[in-house]
């Protein structure tokens, strides 16, 4: 009897980890040429690099991404690095634009963000933006910065997470891959980083993906933010797995 329910475990537990491997190997590893475009012109801008910016947003162009979601690429940025930076990339991807236009390029606009319709409080749909993104329910009492500030906790929920996240023309993994790039690039903000790595996993990117955009910001912006990113990812992975 003993013997039986050994075994039993024993293939239970090989069936499990068989399982798990298959869905690792199933899972994509690098970032698609439209996804890399995203990491490259977030880290751009987010840091103010305007003179190698227009090369990224023409190859954004040429890998897919419509004008609408580059520009909510960039409106999206915002949250992070602050309207100086978003308004000069807009406005560097209008000067694209007008040049790309001049050589005779139609690029597509692609849908704009669809109206909201629900009847809610923002504060309310914010709040359930971010238990999607989390996976944690948003219940319990404040702590930390959200208890010494709650106008700011209010500010999140509302604008950011509602106002912002809930617009349809980025998926929350475009929007994920947006915010590590801007986080990573700017540093200094790890515990952030740390959250959106988080988030970026659990919508559907992998850690090979999120090394890539590492590799790419090192490239973009420089060694000692990707590092300080990749140190980051590592302590994020070990605590799922």
């Amino acid at each position: 009897m003993r013997i039986c329910f050994v075994s039993l475990i024993l293939g239970w537990f090989l069936g499990v980890h068989q399982l798990y491997a298959q869905n690792q190997m199933h899972q994509p590893t690098t970032l698609s040429p439209r996804q890399q475009s995203i990491v490259v012109m977030s880290a751009l801008t987010a840091k103010g690099n305007l003179q190698k910016l227009p090369v990224a947003l023409n190859a954004g162009l040429e890998a897919g991404l419509t004008v609408n979601e580059i520009k909510e690429v960039l409106v999206h940025l915002y949250a992070y690095a602050g309207f100086p930076r978003s308004i000069r990339g807009l406005q560097t991807l209008m000067a694209v634009l007008d040049e790309r236009q001049k050589k005779g390029i139609t690029d597509k606009m692609g849908p704009e963000a669809s109206p909201i319709t629900s009847n809610q409080p923002k504060y309310e749909r914010g709040k359930k933006v971010l238990e999607q993104l989390t996976g944690q329910p948003e219940t319990g009492p404040k702590r930390g910065y959200s208890a010494f500030s709650p106008e700011i906790e209010i500010f999140l929920k509302e604008h950011l997470f509602a106002d912002i996240f809930e617009r349809d023309v980025l998926s929350y993994a475009d929007r994920e891959l947006t915010t590590v790039s801007v986080l990573t690039s700017l540093g200094g903000v790890e515990p952030m980083l740390q959250s959106h790595l988080g988030i970026s996993l659990r919508v559907g990117l992998t850690e090979p993906q999120l090394s890539q955009a590492l590799s790419l910001i090192e490239t973009a912006i420089g060694k000692a933010e990707a590092d300080a990113g990749r140190a980051v990812l590592k302590q994020v992975a070990a605590s799922r797995r």
